[in-house]
């Protein structure tokens, strides 16, 4: 195995997961916060999209769907404190774009060579991803990290352990 084959299997974890946590929720269930002031899926999903968006623009020649207009907004540290969540997403807007960003990042990886991981990035982000390998391998865990967190609100929902 290779790096670019690691982090093709670290970048497909998130879209075997994300349905998995996603199925049996609603469009209003991705709006419960778990306890008061913890961020609800919705906004979850949409920071995950806007933040590989941004970091998989440091791929040489990256290519990434354009984002809805105000969607980055919308997903920003301070829009996750709105009380009541408002001007949120479907769950089929946001696995449909999840989707389609996630394929971009693996369309990106497979432009690169195995010599262009060790390039670095810039930016406040190389901090904890000095490289190009580090920045994907950070896309594929902060994606899952997120998912992860869904647990808190299907519990509060009632529904069923995913494992």
């Amino acid at each position: 195995m290779n790096a670019k084959e690691a982090i093709r299997i670290a970048l497909g974890a998130a879209e075997r997961l994300l349905p998995m946590y996603l199925n049996d929720l609603s469009d209003a269930d991705i709006l419960v916060r778990p306890v008061p002031n913890a961020n609800h899926i919705a906004w979850q999903l949409g920071h995950v999209i806007a933040s590989e968006t941004r970091m998989g623009r440091q791929l040489p020649g990256a290519q990434y769907p354009e984002l809805p207009a105000g969607f980055a907004e919308q997903h920003t540290k301070d829009a996750s404190k709105i009380d009541p969540p408002r001007g949120f997403g479907t769950k089929a807007q946001y696995l449909e774009l999840f989707t389609k960003v996630r394929q971009a990042t693996l369309a990106n990886l497979e432009r690169l060579s195995e010599a262009d991981l060790d390039k670095p990035v810039s930016g406040d982000i190389a901090k904890i991803a000095p490289n190009l390998g580090a920045l994907l391998l950070l896309a594929a865990s902060h994606s899952v990290l997120h998912i992860g967190q869904f647990s808190a609100v299907r519990r509060k929902l009632g529904k069923p352990n995913v494992f």
